[in-house]
Formats: C-alpha cells, sequence, structure tokens
C-alpha cells in the first residue's frame, strides 16, 4: 500500500506542477509591458511591494462593485488555494520539510522563485499579495498534512 501511494502522489504532484506551471507562465499576458521601457522601469510598474495594497482594493472592489465580483474573488482564492496542494507535497517528497521552520523557508525561496520568473519573463508581475496569500495557502496545506488522519493514510 505505501508504495502506491507514493507511485499516485508523485503521479499527481507531477500533474499538479504542470498544471502551476500553465497557471503561473503559459498563456499568460503580464501587466504593462513595453519594448521602449527599461527593466528597471518594467520593473516598477509591474511590481507591488506594498502589503495588502492589492487585496484590500480586491476587497473594497467586492463591497463597493467598482469591478465585477469574479476577478477579485478568482485572484484572491487562486491565490489562496493554488499552493495549497504544495503543503502537502514538499513534506511528503522532502523530509526536512515536514518541520515548519524548514517547510516555510522552502516555500519563501520557491515562491520569491516564481515572483521574479514571472515579472523578468513578462508573465505576470511580482506582487507581495500573491506572495502573502500563496504562503498561508501553504500553510493551510501543511497543516491538513500535519494532521493524524493524513499521517496515517500516508505513512
Amino acid at each position: 500500500m505505501k508504495k502506491a501511494i507514493k507511485v499516485i502522489f508523485s503521479i499527481s504532484f507531477i500533474l499538479y506542477l504542470f498544471v502551476l506551471a500553465m497557471l503561473l507562465f503559459l498563456n499568460r499576458v503580464g501587466g504593462t509591458w513595453s519594448t521602449d521601457l527599461s527593466l528597471l522601469e518594467t520593473i516598477r510598474l509591474n511590481s507591488n511591494f506594498v502589503p495588502f495594497k492589492t487585496i484590500s482594493t480586491y476587497i473594497q472592489a467586492i463591497f463597493d462593485g467598482s469591478m465585477n465580483a469574479d476577478i477579485p474573488i478568482k485572484n484572491l482564492f487562486g491565490n489562496l488555494f493554488m499552493f495549497l496542494p504544495m503543503g502537502i507535497y514538499l513534506p511528503f517528497f522532502i523530509n526536512k520539510a515536514n518541520k515548519l521552520r524548514m517547510f516555510t523557508v522552502l516555500m519563501i525561496l520557491v515562491l520569491l522563485f516564481i515572483e521574479t520568473i514571472q515579472l523578468v519573463t513578462r508573465k505576470g508581475s511580482f506582487d507581495i499579495d500573491d506572495f502573502i496569500l500563496n504562503i498561508i495557502g501553504a500553510l493551510i496545506g501543511f497543516g491538513i498534512w500535519r494532521t493524524k488522519i493524513v499521517q496515517r493514510i500516508l505513512k
């Protein structure tokens, strides 16, 4: 049974990574892009380093109706749940990621890498709020991983 679970988890992880790459990098239009802009100007226009700026804008838009509710809801919950599976996969495959501190460090590195690649490849922007929501989602997944029920099933 353990081997079957590992095979199923491995296949599902590969599929998850494929879907994640599609969502984050493929068929995606970035922010304000112009070939006439310098790299620094492009980064300035397509980055948000102010925590909760985008989140508060979206929440306000939901309440005042200034934006189709679809957009903020998909963005907020999409970013929150996109990395929830990583909270289960990382500790399953990387034994050291079973500890909260190591898991958090790994996720910070992974997410900084993804946000930076999105910006540099012009397939998105660097938004600290995406980072915050992704980390929270991954930590929720980690919390699920740590439950006794999941541990009994997977170990």
